[in-house]
């Protein structure tokens, strides 16, 4: 499994870290295939074509996170033992296959089944083989490498509505469902397989740079500033610090989840076109990049609490805002300003269960806190979907989305990075 990247690695003239890096961004485009933000393109057409409600289309992107919250934690340990290599490869070809496999189908239960499989491996293999990578690689750099990161699946995030949109526009909604489908296997398969590669330790290597260039830092030991923390998933979870991450999570991701989803069919019954609903998407794509990478990038400087709780008044305040859409130019400073948020949450929370609670059993514990995560976002779209059922429009789920994040805000000023473990 190694051979080609430690061939690679005795010729390169730099860490092997980075081209590692390159592959999990290849993934990370390749994810956004089936997230809320693409499927928030198909909710007109396809509830047109069948006559289901908001609440049956939003349902499948529930189910196919409690798939993923029953998984993870089990998908974790196998992180830790075999790596992301395999993960990511087996959670592309399905996605792809599976994105592939939804324009063809004729009722909501084929409908569930192929797009549970994609958002099942959306929010569970994709998020540990990708955070699972980067953090084995860098410790050091790892805001760095995560906001590149986070750079690559929000531009995976900005395109895919639009090639969903375009696709659409050229042919119909199953002619999207292709066209998505086969960009996730082209970008994301072959530099995942062919070159990532376990550990820097496979490879005779250190995070973040060679085993040489460590060797010559060791007699200025205050050139590694980072000191990892070591802890095991029984040790992780008898802290404060897990559980109030776990808080700032259960009450975060719904807000994430719901109005991603939802953002195009509100903005269209807003009397916006569904054109200029398709490119609020992506502006709100764009400012997560953005975002996360300046986000990432000060992190060190900040903290990471700091940063999330930027995070969560920015996606109380672009709920609010979009309560009252009345043009064109108000929806994109409201999608720029969740763009804020969600690009700040994609980075930084990842930073922080790793620089909390260290490398070693990172997919255990990250396992776990997925469970919760991928739960609460479950509950996100289901959520909004009923109240605009119940009341006709978004204004209430907007204003409940609204006081979680801010709920969220409180809870992570009270995440205090735990002690040595014991």
């Amino acid at each position: 499994m190694t051979r080609l990247p430690a061939f690679l690695n005795a010729r390169l003239p730099f860490y092997y870290g980075w081209v590692v890096l390159g592959c999990v961004c290849c993934a990370g485009f390749a994810r956004q295939g089936p997230a809320v933000a693409t499927l928030s393109i198909f909710v007109e057409p396809m509830t047109a074509d069948f006559g289901w409600s908001r609440t049956a289309i939003s349902g499948a992107v529930s189910l196919g996170g409690l798939l993923a919250a029953v998984t993870s934690p089990y998908l974790g340990v196998l992180l830790d033992r075999h790596g992301a290599r395999t993960m990511l490869c087996l959670a592309i070809v399905a996605t792809g296959f599976a994105t592939m496999g939804l324009s063809l189908i004729g009722s909501l239960l084929f409908f569930y089944l192929l797009y549970c499989i994609g958002r099942m491996n959306f929010a569970g293999p994709f998020d540990l083989g990708i955070y699972g990578a980067i953090n084995s690689w860098f410790v050091e750099r790892r805001p760095l490498a995560t906001s590149i990161a986070t750079l690559a699946q929000m531009f995976g995030l900005m395109s895919m509505p639009l090639i969903a949109h375009f696709a659409i526009q050229a042919g119909d909604w199953r002619s999207g469902w292709v066209a998505v489908g086969i960009t996730v296997l082209t970008i994301g398969l072959l530099p995942t397989w062919l070159l990532m590669a376990r550990r820097p330790e496979d490879l005779g290597l250190l995070p973040d740079r060679s085993r040489a260039a460590t060797a010559a830092e060791h007699a200025r030991p205050s050139s590694d500033p980072i000191a990892e923390p070591v802890f095991t998933r029984a040790q992780a979870m008898r802290t404060p610090a897990f559980w109030m991450l776990a808080l700032y999570t259960l009450l975060i991701y719904p807000v994430q989840a719901g109005i991603s989803l939802h953002q195009a069919p509100h903005l269209i019954e807003s009397g916006l076109a569904p054109t200029v609903a398709a490119t609020v998407i992506s502006t709100f794509s764009f400012a997560s990049a953005i975002a996360g990478f300046g986000l990432g990038i000060v992190t060190r400087r900040i903290g990471v609490r700091a940063a999330l709780v930027i995070v969560g008044v920015c996606l109380s305040a672009s709920a609010l805002a979009l309560v009252g859409v009345d043009g064109a130019l108000h929806a994109y400073l409201a999608a720029m300003v969740f763009g804020i948020g969600i690009g700040g949450l994609t980075t930084i929370l990842p930073i922080t269960w790793a620089d909390y609670f260290g490398r070693r059993s990172f997919g255990a514990i990250r396992g776990v806190a997925l469970t919760i995560q991928v739960t609460a976002q479950a509950s996100g779209p289901l959520l909004s979907g009923a109240l605009r059922d119940w009341t006709g429009d978004y204004t209430l789920s907007l204003e409940v989305f609204a006081a979680l994040s801010l709920a969220g805000t409180l809870a992570i000023l009270f995440a205090r990075p735990p002690r040595a473990a014991v």
